[in-house]
Order: C-alpha cells, then sequence, then structure tokens
C-alpha cells in the first residue's frame, strides 16, 4: 500500500517539478502567439479553454491504454509500479510535451514534419508513412472491439456489423467536424468519467480492506515472461506511447498560450499514469496474486470483464455503467481523433488546406474506405505490432526532441537518455519477439543495447557537427 501512495504522490509532485524544468529547458514563451491565435481557421485551428484541451487530450492519449496496458502489466507483479512512475515522468511527460510544444511551434504541424524539421527527410518520409498505416490501424481496432462488447450488450438484432456502421458513421462527423463542435464539447464529459471511475476503484481498493503489494523488482509473471523489455512494451500509454505524438498537434492547434503547454501535454500524460497505477494496483490486489489474475482473464476473455468486474464490484450499478463507458466510449474516442490526425498528417504533406469541408472528404472518405476494408480482415497478428511501432514511434520522436534542443543549445539530455532507453527497448523486443526475429535472449539483449549505444554515438557526432557548422557559420 505504501508504494502505491508513494507512487501517486511522485507523478504529483513531478509535475510541479521535473514538469517546470522541462518546461524551462524548452524555452516555453506566452509572447508567442501560438497557431490557434495565427491561422484560426474554424476548423482544426481553434482557440479553446485550457481546462477543455487538456480534457480533450487526456481522453485522446488515454483511450483503453491505461486501463488494458496496465491490467496486462500488472502480471509482471509491482514491479509495474516502477515503469509507470518513472517512465511517465522522464519518458512518456517528455515526449508529449516536446511534441505537442514543437507542433505548436512549427504553425502546429503533424508529428511527420517535425521529425523531418530536425532529423531530415529520410525520417520525414519514412514518419509521414508510418504515422498513417499506425493511425489507421488505430482506428480501425477501436472500430472492432466496441462494436462487438456492443454487441453482446444489445439485442440479437443489433450485430457486430450493425454497431460498425454506426462508430464509422460517428468516425466521419468526428474527423470532419471543426474540432470545437463534436470533440470540443464531448470529451471533457468523458475525460472526466475516465478520471472519475479511476479514482472509484482506488477509493474501493484502499478503503475495502484490500491488500496492495509493495514494490519488488522480482518478476512475478504466471509464464515467467522476461521483465525486460516485453514489459515495457506491455504497458505502453501508462508511460510512454508514440500514438500520443500523432495526438499532441490536434491541441497544439488550440491552445492560446505556451505557459499551457506543462498542464496540457505533460499534465494529461502524468494523468494517465496515475489512471494506469490505479488499475494495475486494482488488477494485483482485486486477485490476490498475478496467477489468478492471469487465470480469471484467460477464462472470461481479458481485460475487459476484470474492468467490468472490478467496477461492479466495487462501485455497484454506478461501476456497471462507468464500466461500459470505459470500454466502449474510450477506445471509439481514441480512434475518432487517430482517423482526424491521418487527414491531417495527410494535408500537411500535400500542403492541403483543410477549411473547404471538400478538401477534408477528399482525403477522409479514401482513408474510411480502406479503414472499413481492413475491419473484415483478422488483426491478431498485425495487432501485435503495434505494440512495437507503437514504442519505435515513441523513440523517433524523442530523438526528434533532443536534436531540437541541439540545435537551440538547450541541454538536451532530457530527451537524449529516455531516447536511447527506448532504442534499447524497442530494438531488443523486436529481436526476441514471436512476431519478430525470434532469436534468444543471449543475442538479443547485447544486440539491443548495442543498438542503443549505437544511435547515442550516432546522436552525438551528428550534433556536434551541427554545432561545429554553426560556429562557423557565426564566424
Amino acid at each position: 500500500m505504501k508504494s502505491f501512495i508513494l507512487s501517486i504522490a511522485a507523478l504529483i509532485i513531478a509535475y510541479f517539478t521535473y514538469g517546470k524544468i522541462v518546461e524551462k529547458i524548452f524555452g516555453a514563451d506566452d509572447s508567442i502567439k501560438t497557431p490557434a491565435l495565427r491561422m484560426e481557421d474554424g476548423v482544426d485551428y481553434v482557440p479553446m479553454s485550457g481546462w477543455r484541451i487538456f480534457l480533450v487530450q487526456f481522453l485522446n492519449i488515454a483511450g483503453l491504454g491505461p486501463i488494458f496496458g496496465a491490467i496486462s502489466g500488472a502480471l509482471w507483479g509491482p514491479a509495474a509500479f516502477l515503469w509507470i512512475v518513472l517512465g511517465s515522468i522522464f519518458a512518456g511527460g517528455v515526449h508529449d510535451y516536446f511534441s505537442g510544444m514543437l507542433s505548436a511551434r512549427h504553425d502546429g504541424a503533424s508529428i511527420p514534419e517535425v521529425v523531418g524539421k530536425y532529423l531530415g527527410p529520410g525520417f520525414k518520409n519514412f514518419m509521414r508513412g508510418f504515422s498513417v498505416v499506425v493511425l489507421v490501424l488505430v482506428g480501425v481496432v477501436f472500430i472492432t472491439g466496441p462494436a462487438a462488447l456492443l454487441a453482446g450488450l444489445t439485442p440479437a438484432a443489433l450485430n457486430k456489423v450493425f454497431w460498425i456502421y454506426v462508430i464509422f458513421a460517428y468516425y466521419v462527423l468526428a474527423t470532419l467536424l471543426p474540432i470545437d463542435k463534436l470533440i470540443g464539447k464531448i470529451y471533457p464529459i468523458f475525460g472526466l468519467a475516465l478520471l472519475v471511475m479511476a479514482l472509484g476503484v482506488s477509493g474501493g481498493i484502499i478503503f475495502g480492506g484490500y491488500n496492495i503489494p509493495e514494490i519488488t523488482l522480482t518478476n512475478l509473471h504466471p509464464k515467467n515472461l522476461p521483465i525486460w523489455p516485453l514489459m515495457f512494451i506491455t504497458i505502453a500509454c501508462g508511460a510512454i506511447s508514440g500514438f500520443h505524438s500523432t495526438q499532441s498537434p490536434l491541441m497544439a492547434r488550440c491552445i492560446t498560450s505556451e505557459k499551457q503547454g506543462r498542464k496540457i501535454f505533460y499534465g494529461a500524460m502524468l494523468a494517465e499514469g496515475i489512471v494506469a497505477l490505479i488499475w494495475a494496483a486494482a488488477a494485483m490486489a482485486f486477485f490476490g496474486s498475478t496467477g489468478e489474475l492471469a487465470k480469471q482473464m484467460a477464462a472470461h476473455g481479458g481485460q475487459g470483464w476484470v474492468v467490468s468486474t472490478i467496477s461492479n464490484t466495487l462501485l455497484g450499478k454506478v461501476g456497471g455503467a462507468l464500466a461500459i463507458l470505459g470500454v466502449v466510449a474510450c477506445p471509439v474516442t481514441s480512434g475518432d481523433t487517430a482517423f482526424r490526425s491521418a487527414r491531417l498528417t495527410i494535408a500537411d504533406f500535400l500542403n492541403y488546406k483543410q477549411g473547404p469541408i471538400k478538401n477534408r472528404f477528399m482525403i477522409s472518405i479514401p482513408l474510411f474506405i480502406i479503414g472499413f476494408i481492413l475491419t473484415k480482415i483478422n488483426f491478431d497478428i498485425i495487432w501485435r505490432y503495434f505494440a512495437w511501432s507503437n514504442q519505435t514511434l515513441a523513440m523517433i520522436v524523442l530523438w526528434a526532441s533532443a536534436m531540437y534542443l541541439v540545435v537551440n543549445k538547450r541541454f538536451h539530455w532530457i530527451a537524449t537518455v529516455p531516447a536511447t532507453f527506448m532504442t534499447a527497448v524497442s530494438i531488443t523486443y523486436i529481436l526476441m519477439a514471436p512476431e519478430g526475429f525470434k532469436l534468444a535472449t543471449a543475442i538479443s539483449y547485447p544486440a539491443g543495447i548495442a543498438a542503443a549505444v549505437a544511435a547515442l554515438a550516432i546522436f552525438l557526432i551528428a550534433a556536434s557537427k551541427k554545432k561545429a557548422s554553426e560556429n562557423e557559420a557565426a564566424a
């Protein structure tokens, strides 16, 4: 119990301490007019209030990540607490802050354009294709999952196909309408519901006599799967997620002050970390052991049943309603912004203005056609790659953030260290994973570390050359 309370406290304290350090090193400046004020178009560039933007950002980046990922991460035991806390503070928070603020500094540009600015045209072109593919996959999977759940809760006539059509219709509206007309109005409600749900569960666990285990580095996974790097990939959104970098530019086009960045980008990531901590602790405590948690998940269809059972037990009928809201609404509200982000990424690449609705249709309709076709395909194998590609995306964004700091002669190590760490995570995972190269840990571990060291060396050499060229130009 003490470890859990201290972990929550650490995230809250970090917002007021390390968050300010990150903000200062970036150089947030209220004298700079934000894109929302300079480029307001009534569609994507729309000034909104800070509290509303925070809740929209929180729900955009959350989805089911801090719930389902944290429950899966709980299978390793309380070692998960450490990664959620340290990852959120030093990796995820930095990643989200820079992806949002760098977008704001570059006219609300989507993340591939930002990466290209600091890592070159090769990375820009790779990120354009990579991020759009990831976003469409997110949108599609966040259709099929909720559709299946809704089909199980409604009369037989309202089957999965019916709900896929309904969700797609909503996606079309959310992707095309001005951001303040639909997303800006309903997301804050869902965001508050997600927070209330998490706080209610934490109260039920703490005051209900459940035993939350203390932090230990012992691997408690029932199948003895290694902590490194599997746990770091599994928890994902609860600590760091590349998907967040595709969402932050949406809100970078709505902030009215650069000083809002710490609350909206860094703060939303820490809030997500708190939600992840609560669900990881609840999963461990409610079932008494990681072995029993794994057994019950296998017997009842996974994390959705865990969420429903814990919520109904601890919160009664209200908990059941919130569980449905969380398991269904949260992925849908991340899926719609995934398609919206894909539209903006393509529009930025083509330099295709999105003010006229016909222009939005021109890009969105092909995306929805592809997405609808993909709902007919079994995603079990493809989706396993998403966990890896998600963290690889985060790694690239952190390297771009580090280069921004080098270019602006600021302390780059706040981004360089987590970028190096995430490089080791991503490379090691793909080398040893069943969907990867299936290499033995004796090969994967040293190869992953070596790759991270090599990436750091390449970055430092590039940074040194950039400094030298700038000094020559100044002379």
